[in-house]
């Protein structure tokens, strides 16, 4: 007896239509309705005691266009480009050693780039304050260090000429900032990289090498070109978190620290001016559409014969 055949599930409509309502729903609910919702009170205005009074005014956008704001979003764009610049930087490298590492040695390589997302983000930025502090790990290397060169100054007669160690202020500054964040964002750039990499078939750099290409020509012309997605994916979406960081500014950049995501934060808590924070949130996830649809746009437009 002949048995029926068997059904592909993915081309039966209603296992499909069945299937998707969860993922839909849930989206709906906690996502789009929410975002919604911000966005209607974006237009709002403030009441006196921090009401949101029903309105459709573009105030709260023209406000973010202060110079006193555009300041701190200039800073937040000048953070975040440094940001990634230093995240591709370290990140490609690593990424290329992973991809090109023996197979047995990549999921142990992988895993020690996804290691710093098993440990709480507070955790990650307290450390660092631990590090640049002014009686922190550096602070007590560099004091050391200027012990030791003390000591060899007194030896051969110069040690009253020696000054007196004072601690370098590495942190509540700019600096601690890009280096909390280029911590946290790193592995947002190895990984789409690695992936890009891998996928790069060998033949083709095994065939730029043969023809006569140099090392560099291979990496330049043949390796760049097939990995530039990858590199695209990754340096946009650092630079998106890191124009939204919040704890970082905080708690590295101290009073100089105001970033716009902290700005935001104080308008929602703080301030209680939730329909300017609406509009400085909008503003943000403009931006971060921009630069979906400018990566979007740039892959459709490489890909095309």
């Amino acid at each position: 007896m002949a048995s029926a055949p068997r059904r592909d599930w993915r081309a039966d409509r209603a296992a499909f239509w069945i299937l998707i309502q969860p993922p839909v729903l849930w989206l709906a609910i906690f996502f789009v309705i929410p975002l919604g919702l911000v966005w209607l009170i974006s237009f709002a205005d403030r009441g006196p005691q921090g009401q949101v009074l029903a309105a459709a005014t573009f105030d709260n956008y023209l406000r973010a266009l202060e110079p006193i704001h555009l300041l701190i979003i200039g800073k937040s764009l000048a953070i975040a480009g440094a940001v990634t610049g230093i995240c591709v930087a370290m990140g490609l490298p690593m990424a290329l050693v992973i991809a090109f590492a023996p197979r047995s040695w990549r999921n142990g390589l992988l895993l020690l780039v996804m290691l710093p997302f098993w440990t709480n983000l507070l955790i990650r930025t307290y450390s660092w304050i631990a590090v640049l502090r002014t009686e922190g790990f550096v602070n007590r290397a560099l004091a050391w260090l200027h012990d030791v060169s003390g000591t060899g100054a007194t030896l051969f007669g110069a040690g009253d000429r020696w000054l007196e160690f004072r601690p370098v202020e590495l942190l509540y500054n700019n600096g601690a900032i890009i280096i909390g964040l280029v911590h946290i964002h790193l592995p947002f750039v190895v990984l789409p990289l690695y992936v890009a990499l891998e996928k790069i078939d060998r033949a083709c750099l095994e065939a730029s090498l043969d023809l006569g290409a140099s090392t560099g020509q291979t990496f330049r012309l043949v390796m760049m070109p097939m990995a530039l997605s990858g590199l695209v994916t990754g340096a946009g979406l650092t630079f998106i978190l890191a124009m939204g960081a919040v704890v970082a500014g905080d708690l590295l950049g101290g009073t100089s620290g105001l970033m716009i995501g902290n700005l935001i934060q104080r308008q929602f808590t703080g301030a209680n001016d939730w329909p300017f924070g609406a509009a400085l949130s909008f503003l943000l996830l403009y931006v971060a559409f921009g630069l979906v649809w400018f990566g979007a746009a740039w892959r459709n437009q490489v890909a095309r014969p």
